[in-house]
């Protein structure tokens, strides 16, 4: 589907195009006739042998790219997520809820999902930290920045 804008598209294009010519391969490739530079339409793409030094691995595009990157355990992975101006969400993929609530809690960010990345719950804050923490919406939090609160201070004499 399309992307906001044709420009927002050709950022994901130019991350792609630099995490390739530093040695990314690509799973599933972008091939749609619609895919040219100034179109707002991208097919999905996957790409491994990405590295944390590509813009694909350490910018937002908020596009169809997701790059995977091997690391040597959980502690590498919490460091790298957390080198990042950046804190929306995470998404940790694993059968252990424990394990998942746990490295949840380490990584910088304001919305933690296990084994899913896409679902918003109208009761749960939706939120960041850092440069994308911007605000809150969904739950009772999101409903209190939408009020304007009054104190009285009132005292008989």
């Amino acid at each position: 589907g399309p992307m906001a804008r044709g420009a927002f598209a050709d950022t994901v294009r130019e991350q792609v195009a630099e995490a390739r010519r530093k040695g990314a391969t690509p799973l599933v490739e972008m091939k749609v006739a619609a895919d040219r530079p100034g179109s707002p339409y991208l097919a999905p793409e996957v790409l491994v042998d990405v590295n944390h030094q590509m813009a694909v691995m350490r910018e937002e595009s908020f596009g169809p790219v997701v790059g995977i990157m091997k690391v040597r355990g959980d502690d590498e992975a919490v460091s790298l997520m957390n080198d990042s101006p950046y804190g929306l969400t995470a998404s940790i993929w694993t059968a252990d809820t424990d394990r998942a609530a746990a490295l949840g809690a380490r990584i910088e960010t304001g919305t933690v999902f296990m084994n899913r990345c896409d679902y918003l719950d109208p009761q749960l804050v939706w939120t960041g930290v850092k440069d994308t923490g911007r605000g809150v919406t969904l739950s009772k939090f999101g409903f209190e920045t939408l009020t304007q609160p009054k104190s009285f201070h009132l005292r008989e004499i």
